[in-house]
């Protein structure tokens, strides 16, 4: 029995569509929920609402990241230093 090109898999092809699917689906459940919280929380306008769906992959600052502590990107890396 000859084998068909299509009877080949291709396994990168596959591994590259199904992190896509886990990454669709994760941002799904995230916008769902940040609705859901908009939605309890009785934002007054749909221009507030959209904004925290939209912003709902951001996360909180930690500790270690507030002023003081060293920047590892600077905020424009085209400027020229002040050094």
């Amino acid at each position: 029995m000859a084998r068909s090109e299509y009877d080949v898999i291709n396994f990168s092809t596959l591994e590259r569509e199904l992190k896509g699917s886990i990454e669709s689906e994760r941002r799904h459940h995230r916008e769902n929920d940040a609705k859901l919280r908009a939605v309890n929380q009785g934002v007054s306008s749909y221009c507030q609402f959209r904004d925290l769906v939209l912003s709902c992959h951001l996360k909180p600052l930690e500790k270690k990241d507030k002023d003081g502590a060293p920047r590892k990107q600077p905020w424009n890396p085209v400027a020229p230093t002040n050094e």
